[in-house]
């Protein structure tokens, strides 16, 4: 019976593990199937992201924080991004020794003991770790070392700026309000990146000083930073092996006939390879701009012809055929709103009263209509201005200063929205200043609302007006049109190129050219050449060109002071003291 019994059972125990077993089969399949779906489905996920753009970065102004974050976008490791560290200064002048530090006399053998100060650590220089100084940094300084925000200038040396780091600092320095200066030094720029800097330097709205030096670059495309739409005010190129390809293009980008950059003040052009053809491009850029008041070209290659034609550019110079185009133009779009005329009043306007006839039409009152003109206005006792210039003796003298004052504007005045001048709609930096003038001389911001009426007007004080030198009076020698030379540079800086005894006398009667404009046609903001450094040259220091160009310039120099004169007693006694 028992083994009989038993039959069934285990049939029934091999049944339940048989099932048992499938379960379990069934929650490892189950299981599998999950875990290759998650992982198919987190591949999916991998692979729609990479697909995907990443989020646009939106930079905050706080230039430590976008460009690390920038960089680590970029796809650049934690340890190849270069820190934001503030630029060294030089440590303080220590202080001098105490003078109280006597010596002491001891009391049991009477003798002096000096007591030796300690040896204070030294300050004028600080230490970093081994091969810390050559690690890739970018130097800043800020007006509050507290405030991210407020980063002024900053300072890239000695690594190379590829197209990635230009990308990022594309993104992150037109959002620093602050920033006014920045300096790359020996950071293997390219033509590719000098493009990329040109386009966005003038959406730093306060960035005035660029320094570019020891980066060579094959193509010379350096004139793309100082460009029309330039804000920069200093700009250094020193050590690029500029040649005379470069100096044509910065020679264009300076002023061209139609063209002027109206900002740049200082240029610096030392230690590159520039000769007399590419001095002879930078002094055609001189030509047209009357913005430029530092010009350094040391340390270059030009002798006796580029000087000349520097001289040139500083004394007088005839006009082109394209400047004396342009000039023309310039003429006929200022006078062609008092050439139209308007048209020939009929008769019944001629004689109203109210409405007499213009002058242009060439209508003349006959003087019974003068006389009773004069008798209504004694009757009804009012003078107005439009009455007051139907006399003839005040019209012919209204004539003669209108035809007096269109002389001078057509000599040395320009149109408002002249093409050369500053746009005023573009920066407002300088055009804010010029406003318009009043009839007193003083000049005034306002302007016209949209139906055309007055807005208030704020009186400014006068501030002389850049004009189109191609307006400027004119001298027909030969039939050749002459306009004075450039008297906006003050400062020109020569030394160590090859300039002989030519070139100086070319120079020489420059600066006198200058002197007696000045003293017939004085000009406050044209005050000629006041400083040139010419050391170093192909001359002796002892020839007579020279020494009459120093002794002529040492009075020129706004930081000269003249000997006090005083009375050959006074000198004799103080001799003798």
């Amino acid at each position: 019976m028992f083994a009989a019994g038993t039959g069934p059972s285990q049939g029934a125990l091999i049944k339940s593990l048989s099932f048992v077993k499938k379960v379990k089969m069934g929650k490892r399949m189950e299981k599998a199937l999950k875990e290759k779906a998650a992982a198919s489905s987190t591949s999916q996920d991998a692979a729609d992201d990479e697909s995907k753009t990443p989020e646009p970065y939106s930079c905050t102004g706080m230039f430590e924080q976008d460009f690390t974050e920038l960089c680590r976008r970029s796809g650049l490791q934690q340890g190849e991004i270069p820190p934001v560290v503030i630029r060294p200064k030089r440590p303080p002048t220590p202080p001098p020794p105490d003078p109280k530090a006597q010596t002491q006399v001891s009391a049991e053998d009477g003798e002096e003991e000096q007591k030796e100060p300690e040896e204070p650590k030294p300050t004028t220089y600080t230490t970093k770790d081994k091969f810390q100084y050559f690690k890739p940094t970018v130097q800043v300084e800020m007006e509050n070392e507290d405030k991210p925000a407020t980063v002024t200038e900053i300072y890239i040396r000695g690594w190379k700026v590829d197209d990635t780091m230009m990308g990022v600092l594309k993104q992150c320095l037109p959002t620093i309000e602050k920033l006014h200066t920045l300096y790359f030094w020996n950071t293997g720029l390219t033509e590719k990146t000098i493009a990329e800097l040109a386009s966005f330097l003038p959406q730093c709205s306060n960035l005035k000083n660029l320094t570019l030096d020891g980066n060579p670059v094959l193509e010379e495309n350096f004139a793309l930073l100082i460009g029309d739409d330039s804000l920069l005010a200093n700009v250094s190129f020193r050590n690029n092996h500029i040649t005379d390809k470069g100096a044509e293009m910065i020679g264009k980008a300076l002023s061209t006939a139609k063209s002027c950059n109206k900002n740049l003040i200082s240029l610096n052009l030392s230690y590159n390879k520039i000769t007399d053809i590419g001095a002879t491009h930078i002094a055609n850029g001189l030509r047209m701009n009357r913005v430029v008041l530092s010009l350094s070209l040391a340390s270059n290659q030009i002798s006796d012809t580029g000087a000349k034609k520097l001289g040139e550019v500083l004394s007088r110079f005839p006009l082109t055929h394209e400047e004396t185009v342009e000039r023309r133009k310039l003429i006929r779009e200022k006078g062609s709103p008092d050439r139209k005329s308007p048209s020939p009043p009929s008769r019944g306007r001629a004689e109203s009263k109210d409405r007499p006839g213009s002058k242009g039409s060439g209508t003349v009152l006959d003087k019974t209509d003068k006389k009773r003109d004069k008798s209504s206005k004694k009757k009804d006792g009012k003078k107005s201005d439009k009455d007051k210039d139907d006399s003839p003796t005040k019209s012919k003298a209204m004539d003669a200063k209108k035809e007096k004052e269109e002389d001078k504007t057509v000599k040395g005045g320009a149109k408002k929205d002249d093409k050369w001048k500053k746009d005023t709609t573009r920066h407002g930096s300088k055009a804010e200043m010029q406003g318009t003038k009043t009839a007193k001389g003083k000049k005034t911001v306002g302007g016209k609302d949209k139906k055309g009426a007055l807005l208030p007007e704020s009186e400014t004080p006068d501030v002389v007006e850049a004009i189109n030198p191609l307006m400027d009076s004119v001298e027909n020698i030969d039939g050749q049109l002459w306009i004075p030379g450039n008297r906006a540079l003050i400062n020109l800086n020569l030394s160590r190129n090859q300039i002989s005894e030519g070139g100086f006398k070319a120079l020489l009667l420059g600066v006198q050219y200058q002197m007696t404009l000045n003293s017939l046609q004085p000009n406050p903001a044209l005050k000629g050449l006041m400083r040139i450094s010419l050391n170093k040259n192909a001359i002796s220091p002892s020839n007579d060109a020279v020494s009459k160009l120093q002794e002529l310039m040492t009075t020129r120099d706004p930081f000269y002071k003249p000997p006090s004169q005083s009375p050959d007693g006074d000198s004799q006694s103080h001799g003798g003291q």
